[in-house]
């Protein structure tokens, strides 16, 4: 379940995930290796190497022969494959990797549109109303914003709008936009505009760039700034959560997150 997923990763327990894909395209994780059809999918640092006391390059993880087939899981995700064109027409208008938006709403939400927070973020990128306004959802005589923020077209339209913006803020830097996009802009500016000290944003950040780099082929992303795309396109991860907002899947009847199809334990 997504549930114990996010208590997995973002509680600090583990140091590394194993997964396998299964004959019905499900994929399995542990904290150790099972059994011989678990590959890596993330290595964490060991603890000489958090204390400094290791550079972590001396430890690098594997290239995980399940990446190939994580990539392949979202390609063929029914939740995925329903908003892809809605995904396609926001990274080649906001000129953002269409990967770096799958991670995020990975994060955020599980691909489930009718996901809403605690705290209130609603849809797809768990965006709060307020936040929508400012990138272009107003009300209407007959929706709410809140009601828009459940269309998968207007969610992913006000959210990469947003991410645009943020990505412009930080000069294309990827990691102090996922910042803000968890923590708020403010908080980014507090801290120096560095990553907020929270310890849930920088979880946060460390999960959505973990899976846009399982996402995205390690060709592009040597070849040019992370996050920017040039006209079109497609950083690392394990997935966690916006905790700040409260963020976990709806009990949505229209079927299960993806997420929670992804991480079964």
């Amino acid at each position: 379940m997504l549930v114990l997923l996010l208590l997995f990763l973002n509680h600090g327990a583990v140091a590394d995930v194993w997964t396998y894909i299964d004959e019905e395209g499900v994929a399995h994780f542990a904290r150790t290796q099972l059994d011989g059809r678990y590959e890596v999918f993330y290595r964490d640092a060991t603890p000489a190497e958090r204390a400094g006391e290791l550079p972590r390059s001396e430890n690098p993880a594997p290239e995980p022969a399940g990446t190939s087939r994580v990539v392949t899981f979202f390609e063929i995700s029914p939740q995925v494959k329903a908003v892809k064109h809605h995904l396609r027409e926001a990274a080649q208008n906001q000129r953002i990797d269409l990967e770096l938006l799958q991670a995020i709403i990975a994060t955020e939400s599980g691909f489930d549109p009718l996901a809403v927070s605690p705290k209130g973020a609603i849809g797809l990128m768990q965006l709060m109303p307020e936040t929508a306004t400012r990138f272009g959802v107003q009300a209407s005589a007959k929706f709410t914003i809140e009601k828009q923020l459940l269309d998968p077209h207007t969610n992913i339209r006000a959210g990469s709008r947003y991410l645009a913006y943020l990505l412009g803020l930080y000069s294309g830097d990827v990691e102090l936009a996922l910042a803000a996009y968890n923590a708020g802009e403010g908080a980014v500016l507090r801290a120096g505009r560095r990553i907020p000290g929270f310890q849930e944003t920088q979880r946060y950040v460390k999960n959505v760039m973990q899976l846009y780099q399982t996402l995205k082929p390690p060709v592009q992303l040597a070849s040019r700034k992370p996050g920017v795309n040039p006209g079109g396109g497609r950083v690392r991860v394990t997935l966690g959560g916006a905790v700040n907002r409260g963020n976990l899947p709806s009990e949505s009847t229209l079927g299960r997150p993806l997420v929670a199809d992804i991480f079964n334990f």
